[in-house]
Order: C-alpha cells, then sequence, then structure tokens
C-alpha cells in the first residue's frame, strides 16, 4: 500500500510536469535522441547502461534550468524515478506490448 505522503508527492510531480509538457518536449527536442532514450525502457524493456543514464542526467540538467521541478531527478535516487518521468511524458495512449 502507499503511504498517502507518497501518493501527494506523486501527484504533485504529476500535475507539475504535466503543466509544463509542452516546454519539455520542445526543450528535449533540441537535446539529440533525449526523448527516444528516455522512452527506452518503456518501449523495449531493456534497462539503461549506466552511459545512458549519464546521457539522462545531462538533459535532466539542461531541462531543469526551464522546468525547476526536474531536479528531483537529479537527486540521489532520483535515476529510480525516471520511468515515472516516461510515463508522463509518453504521448501514446496506450502502452506497447512488449518484445519476446
Amino acid at each position: 500500500m502507499i503511504s498517502p505522503l507518497k501518493e501527494a508527492v506523486r501527484f504533485l510531480l504529476r500535475v507539475f510536469i504535466r503543466r509544463n509538457r509542452e516546454l519539455i518536449y520542445r526543450e528535449a527536442g533540441f537535446l539529440n535522441g533525449f526523448m527516444h532514450l528516455l522512452m527506452k525502457q518503456r518501449n523495449t524493456g531493456a534497462r539503461w547502461t549506466r552511459n545512458e543514464r549519464d546521457e539522462l542526467k545531462s538533459g535532466l540538467r539542461h531541462l531543469s534550468c526551464y522546468v525547476p521541478v526536474l531536479i528531483i531527478f537529479l537527486l540521489p535516487g532520483g535515476a529510480l524515478l525516471l520511468p515515472f518521468l516516461a510515463d508522463i511524458l509518453d504521448r501514446r495512449k496506450r502502452q506497447r506490448p512488449r518484445a519476446g
């Protein structure tokens, strides 16, 4: 069971990220392959490598200048929340079936 505090944090993160979604999409478009890399785990089920996580953090550092709430993903342990970010930013209505 999720505690009320965790649920409130998830709700607020979702609200702040959705409110700034278009800005995130626009700025991420300037970062070569950022959105593709962010969605990798969601689309294929494959885990991010250490280098890929470093690339994601670099992109998030850039994006956090425009959307400060994204700083939470740069904190220690913030990489655990990256699938949550990918879920919020996913433009598809339904999740793709995983291969194999």
